[in-house]
């Protein structure tokens, strides 16, 4: 379809379209879907060069949650998955989206960098960026006027550093997760994983195989029980928004279950003691870690692994690798003047992905704050589904 050219004064001119989805990943991949099913007509803009989303970027060891049932986007099954174990591989998840993209014709043009989306003439909003090409830095300027935009960008592509005292002494390798690619990522020798959630443990557990591994967190980690899955997790973040909404008390939710899943690898390495954790380093020096004083036990009962040092001891080390998270990618809506607490876009009440402050703009995909769930494969398409009836009412 041809859309008519909206002028954008000494912008580059913007073409005219509905909705403008930020992102190809998952979350873009399900608000596709639906806005499809409603006949809205949409661009997706995604900056990577090929589909998958972060599934396409992680680490090739990783694998998904739950089974391919509980694994899947609306309108279409996860292909059945024969490997190892219950739950799909990486590979298999990004080689599903990829295919879900040319199943529904999603209307996804890369890689196209979104630099802003800023308040534009009339009703719409104005999507600009550049679409990247070979040889060029920076691309071609490109720009949407959308009626209302969709912003799908995830958290891949902020990773979280921690402020440690010694990290910039520290003359061995340091990498983000976000940046782990397997175990000849690092140098051979003594490695510290540090982050007590689902990347810190199962990081920790296959490098058990090839290094020596200290696990350091914050907390003492806390396993989920064997039988918890995706499909678990969801059923629980459901019921917790519910529960919410309606005016009960906080359960807690998911994090009443626990930290941590116990996928095959990190399962193996409990039952073999190949797998636990010490307290938080206290600092890095040039060549290791410092501990201090030992904590006493958690209120919840769960204790640490003594540390590898006595307390001001220096252990050496060869690399450390962060597990610490990531920030949602959202400084494409700084000129909207929305940003609130902790980075987020405040949403509005009584909508899971409406952002408070513009009735033309939804979060899709960024966590429980963006709807339940909405960060997973089975939980994301709820959220979408959601968020295109109210463009639908939007748009008349």
């Amino acid at each position: 379809m041809t859309s008519p050219r909206a002028s954008t004064g000494s912008q580059a001119p913007s073409r005219a379209v509905g909705v403008v989805v930020i992102g190809g990943g998952q979350a873009g991949l399900a608000t596709s879907y639906w806005l499809r099913r409603a006949g809205i007509d949409h661009v997706v803009l995604d900056d990577a060069e090929q589909p998958g989303g972060a599934w396409a970027r992680m680490w090739p060891s990783l694998h998904a949650f739950s089974p391919p049932q509980y694994s899947s986007l609306p309108g279409w099954l996860m292909p059945g998955w024969t490997g190892e174990g219950a739950f799909p591989s990486r590979a298999h998840v990004e080689e599903y989206l990829r295919a879900y993209e040319e199943r529904y014709e999603v209307p996804v043009q890369r890689p196209v960098r979104v630099e802003a989306v800023r308040h534009g003439d009339g009703e719409r909003l104005v999507v600009d960026g550049h679409r990247l090409v070979d040889g060029s830095p920076d691309g071609r300027a490109v720009s949407w006027a959308a009626r209302a935009v969709v912003s799908a960008t995830g958290t891949w592509s902020r990773p979280f550093w921690p402020s440690v005292p010694g990290m910039r002494e520290f003359r061995g390798v340091q990498i983000h997760s976000a940046d782990y690619r397997g175990p000849d990522s690092l140098p051979p020798g003594r490695v510290l994983v540090v982050g007590g959630g689902n990347t810190g443990a199962q990081l920790a557990a296959e490098l058990t195989a090839s290094h020596e591994v200290v696990w350091a967190t914050r907390r003492a980690p806390r396993f989920m029980p064997p039988e918890v899955d995706g499909r678990v997790l969801f059923d629980v973040a459901t019921a917790r928004r519910a529960a919410l909404d309606a005016g009960r008390e906080d359960d807690g939710g998911v994090a009443a279950l626990g930290d941590i899943v116990q996928v095959p690898e990190v399962r193996r390495s409990l039952a073999e003691g190949r797998l636990g954790a010490v307290p938080m380093v206290e600092r890095l020096t040039a060549s290791g870690a410092v501990w201090g004083a030992a904590p006493g036990e958690a209120p919840d009962g769960s204790t640490w692994n003594h540390p590898p040092a006595a307390a001001g001891e220096e252990f050496s080390l060869d690399a450390v690798v962060w597990c610490t998270g990531y920030r949602a990618a959202l400084g494409h809506l700084h000129p909207l003047g929305l940003r609130g607490a902790a980075g987020r876009v405040p949403v509005a009440q009584g909508s899971m992905t409406r952002a408070a402050g513009e009735p033309r703009l939804h979060l899709m995909g960024y966590g429980d704050w963006a709807g339940p769930a909405s960060a997973t494969l089975i939980g994301v398409g709820r959220p979408a589904r959601s968020a295109v009836r109210e463009i639908a009412d939007l748009l008349g």
